[in-house]
């Protein structure tokens, strides 16, 4: 072997000494250090075969097989370093040492499983190498980690040298079934399985071994293994269950050995085998022909029809069912010669026979196993889907009129509607779908079952009219108006919820479709149900919660699917609004809230179409704001029309709509809309608004009236749904004026709308000096107000928001404002509310902030305020004075609540003794959080929770009669998950806990009782046999 001479000054005799220590003092040490040498260039392959030599040839086979190991240990770290002729001599010698002792074997597998690797091999050795491992080797002797090394070399070959081993023809096959015949280690079969996909997949010659190659692989199916407890390897028996069944269903040759062992297992009694076969079943359809399944139809259709008949297993039925559907479609697939048979009508026309006289049975148990078997092969294909349905639906038409009973029909015509749902395949002329030929009698029994008094049929006929209707140019125009009749009669049963949402439902699928048709008959209906509602409440009649009134609202919003009817739904809505606060309607805030929120179901209809919702917007923003400014004016004589539309909860369910109708608009449409409502609010111009003649101005930041000033919300809706990139025109007079009146004494509500508008404003605002300015600004607003002062509650809001604003975008200004906040817990005025505040900090908001409206919310942001406040807040708990320890508690149970588990599990140790006085806090909130943060805890950490087991049983059982029905709710269930900790931990408590929940037992509250019935039972069970 040529090689380069070492390196001058380097004493041969280490590399002398390094060998003899490792082969004759049996220490494995030296070898990393020859390794580490060669790879220097210290030393040559061929000065450490050379300093092996008298090694290699010694008379005791222990001695040889230290040498070769060594020498096998410097090759597979170092076998790049090789050259051509070094890599032939090399595998001449290890070939020759096959013939060895069998001491000697593992040694020498290593070392070819290096030189397999080697990509300076010249060809024909792989050849070689493989011919003298099946001709020198039994491979099943050998243990486990040295059958693995065989695998790898194979692997590694037909990796590199594909060509070469194919020239082998069919003997490298039967050299591999050799080396694979008799295997048992899960680890090696995950190897083996994926050479034998290999070998067909990439073609190989399987020559006369097909038979034996299949029985290597099958013997091993169904999988029957378990892996041992604390398995370092990690297989699962489903890993092997899905290497096995590539191989059985990777080629066709298999299918005349596979499928009879398939119909066996699936005949056996052992679920599992069951499932497995009938999953293999499903795959090899994939690529099986008619030639293939010919023989086996019979018998297969026997066995999936048997199991589906007669199992008792859901899951063996959908696997049944799975595989019908795929054998179904591989028969429709199959391409014929001129002389072949097509196997498809003669397999459907069996499954008819044996299916279709039990759908004359809607009363017995075989009607559905026999309706799914036949909906699952017509789903398959077209042609299938054709012949079955051209049988079974007149079959299905007359026993629906042979049979009066509703529940008879009902399951008649839910059979019908599984067929009906299977028509997806598109044909050229419209009058060969198969369903033509039944549309007036299909017309003619879904109407029957919408006009029936079973609501259980009528649900049924609402999901089959809706199917019918998705079919193209299926409904006439004559259909569509009776459908139109009958959803509208649908939708207005006071009696039963289900069949209105159900037909609220089918209003919207069909009027995506059919516009026309609801545009015509639907909402001329809902017009006037709307007036004469107006009507009823103008007399008197009405009440807020009438009913007929909000279904009308609900059917025009649902229907709002198509562009074309929201251009008519939309104007109905806003008029019935302006007619409210004009006074010709008398009403209340629930009425008015209906109607917003109809109308923000029709935006978010609306965000899918980029035109519809533009007009969404331009139409009906400007009518909220021109409402609302409206109500704002100040009258000579109050209006309590006027004073509703102000309410808190009125001007909430505006800012949803606004903000719904905001957030999915392009920056270029947002820049137009933007411009005219900051002009509004800051120069009070109304020249946008429809109806704009006002009494006064719109003054809402100079001095307004309150009414004006409430009108801030909207705003806020507004420009804190804007995307990022939209430039706000005169942002730093805004944000004055925001911040100016966040600290208004005389309105709560607008000022904490103006601070959360400014937080809104500060989290989307660029880094950059302007941002800088903005934050200098709220810091010395919130350090001036909280000083003594009327205005201390006011600097606190914005403090609050301003710290969320920067919480969410990780700005560094956070940490200083979080402090400021920790600092508040001891301030005897605020230090509750700033305890609540950590709740606002590490919770979702809904109106702003949100990722919905742009905002700039980083991920794992309450990771990081844990990580950066937690330590602080039980610092500070640990020193501050006993009264307001409960304020510490309370902020630290808001974090901890909201914080995902998995980052609270590892710091349960050093949080648990504060977690653990929590509950004694008089505080019905921190008992509630503590609560909702012990529970999981107790499931996924029960060794640490077990430490304390006395102290929990203790408080959870005092809380089981808390006043607060929910903080008794929680303890229960906290006593139901403490039956998951250790039992022996557990019992020696279970006498005292079976007594103290008899008592909830008795609960005036109907949930509280459940839970201490589910409670006291797990604890009864306690240490009894399989519990």
């Amino acid at each position: 072997m040529a090689a380069a001479a070492p390196e001058a000054g380097v004493p041969t005799g280490a590399l002398w000494g390094l060998v003899q220590d490792f082969v004759m003092g049996q220490q494995d040490g030296p070898a990393e250090q020859v390794v580490a040498d060669v790879k220097s260039g210290s030393y040559t392959v061929l000065q450490v075969v050379e300093a092996l030599g008298s090694s290699l040839e010694n008379p005791e086979p222990q001695t040889r097989a230290r040498g070769i190991q060594l020498l096998s240990q410097v090759l597979l770290q170092c076998h790049s370093l090789l050259l051509e002729k070094e890599v032939v001599h090399l595998i001449l010698f290890y070939e020759n040492r096959l013939k060895d002792h069998h001491l000697v074997i593992p040694s020498v597998l290593q070392g070819l499983r290096a030189l397999s690797l080697c990509v300076t091999m010249p060809p024909g050795l792989a050849v070689s190498v493989l011919k003298a491992i099946f001709q020198e080797v039994h491979v099943q002797s050998l243990l486990q980690v040295d059958r693995h090394t065989v695998y790898n070399i194979i692997i590694n070959f037909m990796r590199t040298r594909e060509e070469e081993l194919k020239g082998l023809g069919a003997d490298f096959t039967f050299g591999f079934i050799q080396v694979m015949d008799g295997e048992k280690d899960p680890r090696n079969l995950l190897v083996a399985f994926r050479i034998v996909h290999d070998l067909i997949s990439r073609e190989y010659s399987l020559g006369p071994f097909v038979e034996e190659l299949f029985e290597v692989t099958s013997c091993y199916f169904p999988i029957d293994f378990t892996p041992p407890p604390n398995d370092p390897h990690g297989i699962q028996r489903d890993d092997l269950i899905l290497s096995l069944r590539v191989v059985l269903a990777s080629t066709p040759q298999f299918a005349e050995f596979l499928l009879p062992l398939l119909i066996e297992k699936v005949d056996s009694e052992i679920l599992s085998a069951k499932l497995d076969s009938l999953q293999t079943l499903n795959a090899c359809c994939a690529i099986y022909g008619q030639k293939e399944l010919k023989d086996f139809l019979p018998s297969l259709w026997a066995s999936i029809r048997r199991e589906v008949f007669q199992t008792a297993s859901e899951q063996v039925e959908a696997e049944g069912l799975a595989a019908l559907h795929s054998l179904t479609a591989c028969l429709s697939r199959s391409v014929l010669s001129a002389d072949a048979e097509d196997l498809l009508d003669p397999f459907l026309s069996n499954i008819l026979q044996d299916c279709r006289h039990h759908l004359c049975e809607p009363d017995m148990k075989l009607v559905w196993p026999s309706a799914k078997l036949l909906q699952a092969a017509a789903g398959a294909s077209a042609r299938a889907c054709d012949h079955i349905t051209s049988h079974v639906l007149p079959l299905l038409l007359e026993q629906f009129h042979k049979h009066s009973q509703s529940n008879q029909r009902r399951t008649i015509l839910e059979m019908i509607l599984g067929f009906l749902k299977l028509q997806k395949w598109s044909y050229d002329d419209k009058d060969e779908r198969p369903l033509c030929g039944f549309k007036d009698q299909l017309c003619l029994l879904v109407f029957m079952a919408l006009a029936d008094s079973s609501a259980q049929l009528q649900l049924v006929g609402i999901r089959a009219l809706t199917v019918l209707g998705a079919q193209p140019d299926f409904l006439s125009s004559e259909d569509l108006e009776q459908t139109v009749d009958h959803l509208y009669r649908l939708s207005f049963l006071e009696e039963d919820s289900q069949r209105w949402v159900a037909a609220l439902e089918a209003s919207g699928a069909l009027a995506t479709l059919y516009p026309g048709a609801f545009s015509n008959h639907l909402i001329p209906k809902l017009a006037e149900e709307l007036h004469r509602g107006e009507s009823d409440f103008a007399r008197g009649d009405g009440s807020p919660k009438c009913s007929p009134h909000l279904r009308c609202l609900q059917a025009l919003s649902a229907v709002s699917t198509n562009p074309s009817i929201v251009k008519e739904t939309l104007p109905l809505l806003l008029e019935h609004l302006g007619r409210i606060n004009k006074g010709n309607v008398v009403t209340g805030p629930s009425d008015i809230i209906a109607v917003c929120q109809s109308l923000q179901q029709v935006a978010e209809k609306c965000q899918q179409d980029p035109e519809s919702y533009w007009y969404f917007h331009q139409t009906a923003v400007p009518c909220l704001f021109a409402l609302a400014v409206q109500a704002s004016m100040p009258e000579k004589e109050p209006s309590v029309l006027r004073e509703v539309l102000l309410e808190d909860e009125v001007l909430a369910a505006m800012v949803s709509v606004i903000g719904t109708a905001t957030t999915h608009l392009s920056p270029e449409l947002a820049a137009q809309s933007v411009t005219h409502i900051v002009s509004l609010f800051l120069d009070g111009n109304t020249s946008f608004l429809p109806e704009n003649s006002f009494p006064s101005r719109f003054q809402p930041f100079q001095d307004g009236s309150s009414g004006q000033r409430r009108l801030v919300a909207l705003l806020m809706a507004f420009v804190c749904s804007l995307p990022q990139n939209v430039e706000i025109p005169r942002l730093n007079q805004l944000m004055r004026e925001l911040l100016e009146l966040s600290c208004c004494r005389s309105c709560p509500f607008s000022s904490n709308a103006a601070a959360k508008c400014f937080a809104g404003l500060l989290n989307k605002h660029p880094a950059g000096q302007q941002l800088d300015e903005f934050l200098q600004l709220a810091v010395d607003t919130v350090e001036a107000g909280l000083g003594s002062g009327p205005t201390r509650h006011q600097a606190f809001t914005l403090l609050l928001w301003v710290t969320k604003a920067l919480v969410l975008r990780y700005h560094p200004h956070s940490s200083s404002l979080t402090t400021q906040l920790m600092g508040l817990l001891s301030d005897p005025e605020l230090g509750p509310a700033a305890a609540d505040g950590f709740s606002l900090l590490m919770s979702d908001c809904t109106d702003v902030l949100t990722r919905a409206g742009h905002a700039e919310v980083r991920i794992m942001f309450r990771q990081r305020f844990f990580t950066d406040n937690v330590p602080a807040l039980v610092q500070g708990f640990h020193a501050a004075p006993q009264d307001v320890k409960p304020n510490y508690l309370k902020g630290l149970s808001h974090v901890l609540h909201r914080l995902p588990k998995p980052v609270l599990l590892p710091e349960l140790p050093t949080l648990l003794s504060l977690l653990l006085e929590a509950l004694s806090c008089s505080d019905s909130v921190v008992q509630l959080c503590t609560l909702s943060c012990l529970q999981p805890l107790l499931l996924e950490a029960p060794q640490v929770m077990s430490l304390h087991v006395d102290t929990l049983v203790t408080k959870f059982l005092n809380l089981s009669s808390s006043p607060s029905m929910a903080v008794r709710i929680g303890a229960l269930q906290c006593m139901h998950a403490l039956t998951r900790l250790p039992t022996p931990v557990l019992l020696p408590y279970k006498p005292q806990v079976i007594r103290a929940l008899a008592k909830p037992l008795d609960d005036k509250k109907r949930l509280v009782r459940k839970e201490a019935v589910s409670a006291r039972g797990e604890w009864f069970l306690l240490g009894s046999p399989g519990s």
